[in-house]
């Protein structure tokens, strides 16, 4: 594969109506500033910024680094946590290639070979028959395995592991179930844990800054103590409800924990929680302990030690309140870094039980817990499954028990629950924003989300109707935010975004009309 290749953006399927006239604007390539300081994968993008080693002895040194590392990715004793299933999608996949047609970045790239869903697994078993397995210098060969490990090959391997959004579709659509998202993870965890390689925004600036200061956003105690003023004062300025969001209350049935971008860039989000837990009588608190106010965990994405130092924070911190459960917020990869993942983490003498704040929301809004009029949500509405929820974890109908209750409009994507298509912005893409990588992700990866909203839409595409994409999940929100910016989606076709909460406080009889802000931001 030859590095800082442009991707071919006149190669992209082409967008439905209104936009058949639309023009993509190639992919920027690396300025020579950056061409000095850092790798690009095959197709020219750098989400890693890895950094070019100054001597052949360097290269070499990575290479044997990488090696070592994949020894102990395939020992029981150093990955315990995922070894079978690793094993289990390295040996048994047989090449029929059914998955190709399942991934959204293969198909909408106008099925670039090297965004097939098995391409990375085919490389990385490539390199464990010639240097990790007993006879590796002639058996390869025969087996047709031969490969050669160097430097470049594993900028690529390295690169190619993050145009992978993890979000599994493709290890649902196997017939024998081989996980090529999983051995995505491993690819990344690998050179985390032992290069020290990994998005910049997810450990650097997500993870590090998190155990620092308490939230992957930078807010520290005081600064969230500012952003719960401001939404108290808000609430009250747009409702006339004078209501106060509990901190550290100890013995409450829920710790309520948010993605703390919900905070800066979503505050409505937040509002709309405390105004639907409050009315309706819910015994909950927040924390306000450095980490229990945001409930990001990138570690999910690349990293297992990194991973278990925020969520044994997390269940510490519920612990120490005295709290009967958990509850997640509109964030997908919190729901499963909190729930599945942690099943196999967590010590029995920490474990605190943890749920969905969507099946919640079905029981308050479905039981008739808090009064609603769902003619003030007359408007077209889909809903986007984000995949850390759907098919992560098999929460499918209280979202859309919630919405066909209180949305007269709303309509489905094709496909949708656990045949959705990601976002693009799954495993840490949204918050992805170096170098020319965003403008992959819009383009690429975010491509055949933006053909689903269009054709969900269809009947009322122009600007004139209002058009609302439910996606209770933090990241996936941020995705949204970038795609219909650079496809012009609000301004062209009238398409705004937001979460589940705030449609269910905007039908609220309790609440003055008007919550939900016909506003792109």
């Amino acid at each position: 594969m030859e590095n800082d290749k442009a991707l071919d953006v006149d190669a992209l399927v082409p967008l439905p109506f209104p936009y058949e006239d639309w023009k993509d604007t190639p992919i920027p390539t690396l300025s020579d500033e950056q061409r000095e300081r850092f790798e690009a994968g095959p197709d020219g993008v750098s989400a890693l910024q890895i950094p070019k080693p100054q001597t052949e002895e360097e290269k070499e040194e990575r290479v044997a680094q990488f090696l070592a590392g994949l020894a102990k990715l395939l020992d029981k004793e150093n990955n315990w946590t995922f070894l079978q299933p690793l094993m289990l999608s390295l040996e048994n996949c047989v090449k029929c290639q059914t998955c190709n047609d399942s991934c959204g970045i293969y198909t909408d790239s106008g099925r670039a070979e090297m965004y097939r869903p098995t391409f990375r697994g085919e490389v990385l078993r490539k390199i464990i028959d010639r240097y990790i397995k007993p006879g590796g210098g002639i058996l390869p060969k025969l087996r047709g395995h031969d490969i050669e490990l160097n430097w470049d090959l594993l900028v690529n391997l390295a690169e190619l592991s993050y145009r992978c959004t993890l979000c599994r579709r493709c290890a649902q659509t196997c017939p024998i179930g081989v996980d090529n998202g999983l051995i995505s993870r491993e690819i990344r965890k690998l050179f985390s844990q032992e290069l020290g390689i990994a998005m910049p925004e997810l450990h650097t600036l997500g993870t590090v800054k998190q155990l620092k200061t308490g939230s992957s956003t930078g807010l520290n105690p005081a600064g969230v103590a500012d952003v719960i003023e401001f939404a108290e004062e808000d609430i009250e300025e747009k409702t006339g409800l004078s209501l106060k969001i509990p901190f550290n209350k100890e013995g409450a049935e829920y710790l309520v924990m948010h993605n703390a971008g919900e905070f800066l860039s979503w505050p409505e989000n937040l509002q709309a929680f405390v105004i639907i837990l409050e009315k309706a009588g819910v015994s909950w608190t927040m924390a306000s302990d450095p980490v229990g106010y945001d409930s990001v965990n990138y570690g999910l994405f690349y990293d297992d030690v990194q991973y278990s130092r925020i969520v044994l924070k997390h269940y510490g911190i519920a612990k120490k309140l005295g709290v009967q459960k958990i509850l997640e917020g509109e964030c997908g990869h919190a729901h499963k870094a909190a729930m599945p993942v942690a099943d196999r983490l967590v010590p029995r003498d920490m474990f605190v039980r943890t749920e969905s704040s969507l099946v919640l929301l079905e029981d308050i809004v479905m039981n008739d817990r808090i009064k609603l009029d769902p003619s003030r949500n007359d408007f077209p509405v889909t809903l986007h499954d984000p995949c850390n929820i759907t098919r992560s974890m098999g929460i499918i109908q209280p979202q859309r028990n919630i919405l066909k209750k209180i949305c007269p409009q709303f309509r489905e994507m094709t496909p949708h629950g656990v045949d959705n298509y990601c976002c693009g912005g799954g495993s840490g893409f949204a918050v992805g924003n170096s170098v020319n990588f965003p403008d992959w992700r819009t383009r690429v990866a975010g491509r055949m989300k933006f053909r689903q909203i269009l054709n969900a839409f269809s009947d009322s595409i122009g600007p004139e109707t209002n058009k609302y994409v439910c996606a209770p999940c933090s990241n996936c929100k941020g995705q949204l935010r970038d795609i219909i910016r650079y496809y012009e989606g609000w301004d062209r076709c009238g398409i705004l975004y937001g979460g589940l909460v705030e449609l269910i406080v905007n039908a609220m009889v309790d609440v003055p009309e008007g919550f939900l802000e016909w506003e792109f931001h």
